[in-house]
């Protein structure tokens, strides 16, 4: 097993099922709409918590990065307790802008959206391991900018929209004032954060405070180069052996089938090349709601609309049901999906002896800028009637 020295944490990521109820306890309804937005009263198809991260990839940033990678997992896993209202569970989005990086064009501000909005987990760890770092301008007025102006961050007044930009140069930086980023962020209802990273006086002083301060949003400060030391427990290999045999459960069809599949698979290769612990974590995340992936596989699919069963091509299928009828693909699905609840509560179960066990034998408080994030994330939700359970 392979130590890192890396804690940044980066959230995401992410959010799934739709409700047709929203965040606002003074106005549900039962009435179910298509539409995207409010209008005359109703409320729209889904609820979203909508992050976007930026993160800095000049030289410095190494150690921001891979904090990000190793970190994503623990995000993800807390949102899995998030509730709207009473008892709906809002959708997750995340969105990824890498800035200041001399690669990147000088007339775009060397700024890059590397991924917008999404709920793709495998995808969104795909994009932050895409990331290098090399030195260039750090524009923080111009980043928040742009990702206003790209992203769709949508009109309804009760989903939680945030943006968490982390750097270590002056926040004044670049021809866009960071003031009127925050004016544009206030107009979209949209809290921006501010991660330092470096000494908190110093982030303080090139105004990294002030920029979170505008929109009512958290200043922090962490240092991104912090060796975390990570808790293995007597329950990390049978949870990664869960991991494996969870990935047999997915059924891959349609056009991006097998790609995608290969890329869960790769992305497991990942976390494993970060640490096993990262594994155990993203295997956590996999046995959530928040990892669907409808668009690719039976499971998912047929769950949402089991009329795609009969919808589909033989060609789109996977070569093991290629010549089945109907009713035979149907009950394989039906036992592939049973055989993936059982993995996946056994892998909860686990997971809950395995947070005792960390709990008592932490001597200290580890994922510095995870804790940061999760707390204001969690008390900017407050005001939005989000809570967890």
């Amino acid at each position: 097993m392979k130590h890192m020295n890396y804690i940044f944490g980066t959230a995401l990521l992410l959010f799934i099922t739709g409700t047709s109820y929203g965040c606002n306890l003074k106005a549900h309804t039962k009435e179910k709409t298509t539409l995207t937005t409010t209008y005359a009263g109703k409320k729209p198809a889904e609820q979203y918590v909508k992050i976007a991260l930026l993160l800095d990839t000049s030289n410095s940033m190494d150690g921001l990065i891979n904090q990000a990678k190793t970190q994503l997992w623990d995000i993800v896993n807390e949102f899995t307790h998030a509730k709207c209202g009473t008892n709906i569970r809002p959708s997750l989005q995340i969105a990824l802008y890498e800035y200041g990086n001399d690669n990147l064009s000088s007339h775009e501000g060397y700024i890059r959206q590397v991924l917008g909005f999404s709920n793709d987990l495998d995808e969104i760890s795909e994009k932050l391991f895409s990331l290098t770092t090399n030195g260039g301008e750090e524009y923080c007025g111009q980043v928040i900018h742009t990702s206003l102006k790209q992203l769709d961050w949508g009109k309804n007044a009760d989903d939680l929209k945030m943006i968490f930009i982390a750097g270590n140069e002056p926040f004044t930086q670049g021809k866009l004032d960071y003031k009127d980023a925050a004016t544009n962020a206030q107009e979209k209802d949209v809290i921006v954060n501010t991660i330092f990273c470096g000494n908190y006086d110093q982030g303080i002083s090139t105004m990294w405070k002030k920029g979170a301060m505008l929109t009512g949003g958290e200043y922090m400060a962490i240092d991104h180069n912090r060796q975390v030391v990570h808790i293995n427990t007597p329950y990390d290999d049978i949870i990664i052996q869960l991991n494996s045999k969870l990935n047999n459960t997915y059924i891959s069809y349609g056009s991006i089938g097998r790609q995608k599949k290969a890329l869960q698979s790769m992305q497991d290769a990942n976390a494993a090349e970060l640490e096993e612990v990262v594994v155990v974590k993203r295997a956590v995340s996999k046995s959530s709601r928040l990892y669907k992936n409808s668009q690719w596989d039976l499971v998912d699919a047929a769950e949402d609309d089991e009329s795609i069963i009969s919808e589909l091509k033989e060609k789109e299928l996977p070569e093991e049901l290629q010549g089945k009828s109907e009713n035979e693909i149907k009950v394989y699905v039906k036992e592939k999906k049973a055989e993936r609840q059982k993995i996946q509560k056994k892998i909860q179960e686990l997971n809950a002896k395995r947070e005792v066990y960390i709990a008592e034998h932490q001597k200290e408080e580890t994922g510095e800028l995870e804790n940061a994030m999760l707390s204001a994330i969690k008390t900017q939700a407050s005001k939005k009637n989000f809570t967890w359970d």
